[in-house]
């Protein structure tokens, strides 16, 4: 049940937008759960076609050891600080409409 949430939230992630594993844990009323966001992330079936490179941790940093997530985000129009880490001032995505999202 958590990792299908998980997936609910990540797939209403707008493109040019990203959120993080703790605030996707925090909605689900686990906010201490980060790290289980990212072991079902990192789970998630291929045919699900999750956007899961819309998230990133708290500063703003990609996953290490997947180099495609920071071509994607570019794609779609993410801005990077001169540190590498996304501009999540700019990008942060913002929950307006999510409420549908959980109740489902």
């Amino acid at each position: 049940m958590f990792c299908k949430a998980v997936y609910e939230i990540v797939s209403s992630i707008p493109k040019g937008k990203v959120t993080t594993y703790g605030e996707i844990a925090r909605l689900l009323g686990c906010p201490q759960a980060s790290r289980l966001v990212g072991w079902a992330l990192k789970c998630v079936p291929e045919d699900f076609n999750l956007p899961c490179h819309r998230v990133v941790n708290a500063q703003g940093r990609l996953v290490p050891s997947w180099n495609q997530q920071r071509v994607l985000l570019i794609r779609e129009g993410i801005s990077f600080l001169s540190s590498g880490r996304v501009n999540m001032k700019l990008h942060l995505w913002q929950y307006e409409d999510l409420k549908d999202v959980l109740e489902a």
